[in-house]
């Protein structure tokens, strides 16, 4: 192995746990969502454990960031971003930024479904902002529930249980920005506005 291949090698580590770090995961939760025992994660990010393709893949995927960001490999200077899409919990996630910890941001888009899901809100650390692209939302946060058309924005703190889906059972595509506590999107949503007013 030559020594390019060994710097890259060891500096895998610390980026994996500056990035779990600025998730605000746990090595316990990323062995539950990745399959790889904390052990194993640990002495990966502590460089006692070489990195391999079978240990970067589920990272990589539960990151939501290239695999070549994992490794540090450097630009190939082709400005096209080559987005993968995410799937979870019935729906598509598609990363709009690359740069691991900071505001991340997707493209949702939830599916049509003959039958609108009833809401099974969740609760997580962060701060999200979100605009609907096209589609009529449902949000669901706290006591709220609310219907949002095309072109209208929310933000809410996410440790509020807290659902998104269709209001009609329509396809709903938007724009998420998603940040951990104390990254609050600077975007004033017109949708709380509208809310406060409405109870007022």
């Amino acid at each position: 192995m030559d020594h390019r291949t060994e710097d890259v090698l060891d500096a895998v580590g610390p980026r994996l746990r500056a990035l779990r770090r600025d998730r605000g995961i746990t090595l316990a939760d990323l062995a539950a969502t990745t399959g790889v025992s904390e052990s194993t994660l640990s002495r990966l990010e502590s460089g006692q454990r070489r990195a391999t393709l079978e240990l970067l893949l589920p990272l990589a995927s539960t990151y939501g960031v290239p695999l070549d960001d994992l490794v540090g490999a450097p630009r190939t200077g082709d400005p096209r971003i080559h987005l993968k899409p995410i799937h979870r919990f019935g729906m598509t996630f598609i990363p709009l930024s690359r740069r691991p910890g900071g505001i991340q941001a997707f493209k949702m888009i939830i599916p049509a479904r003959p039958e609108p899901l009833e809401p099974t809100p969740q609760t997580h650390d962060g701060f999200e902002w979100l605009y609907v692209l096209n589609g009529h939302l449902r949000l669901v946060v706290g006591e709220r529930d609310i219907t949002l058309p095309p072109g209208e924005a929310a933000e809410f703190d996410t440790s509020l249980p807290h659902w998104l889906g269709s209001a009609d059972g329509g396809v709903v595509e938007l724009l998420i920005l998603f940040g951990m506590q104390g990254m609050r999107a600077h975007v004033r949503a017109e949708a709380q506005r509208h809310a406060h007013e409405e109870s007022s």
